[in-house]
């Protein structure tokens, strides 16, 4: 019996997904459908909370302050609508929930950030043949971020 659910999980499971640990500042590329229309949306944030990392029911709680209010969403790591997520910095935490995070505001809310090397934490060897399923105006429509006038 424990097999067939072994076999069933497995088979949901993307075959490798990013470490993401509790502390990590974060880029979660989530696929949203409106309409007939997809599109790629980018969150950013820190993530607060993991769960179950070793099945297919890992879940990561990310954490983000928007316009004064802070905004927290779970992802499912191997959900089909989750397309990427990469690490953008590593903080030293000694904890796997960060509660505390969230009465903090400002500088309090700063992390130490530790040397890592991103390059081989964002690297997935099957990376290319997940990135050709997505149609390039999937990603050109919503994956890239506004970018401010500076001058």
């Amino acid at each position: 019996m424990s097999s067939v659910i072994e076999a069933i999980n497995k088979e949901q499971q993307k075959p490798n997904v990013v470490a993401v640990r509790s502390g990590d500042s974060v880029r979660v590329h989530q696929r949203i459908r409106e309409g007939n229309k997809e599109r790629i949306q980018v969150f950013t944030g820190l993530v607060i909370q993991t769960r179950r990392q070793s099945g297919h029911l890992s879940r990561i709680t990310v954490r983000r302050i928007a316009s004064g209010i802070g905004v927290e969403k779970s992802f499912l790591v191997h959900s089909p609508l989750v397309v990427k997520i990469e690490v953008t910095k590593r903080s030293r935490v000694r904890r796997n929930y960060l509660s505390y995070m969230r009465a903090r505001t400002g500088k309090a809310a700063r992390l130490s950030g530790i040397e890592f090397d991103r390059e081989a934490v964002n690297t997935i060897p099957e990376a290319a043949s997940a990135e050709s399923e997505i149609p390039e105006s999937v990603t050109q429509a919503g994956g890239e971020e506004p970018k401010s006038d500076a001058s």
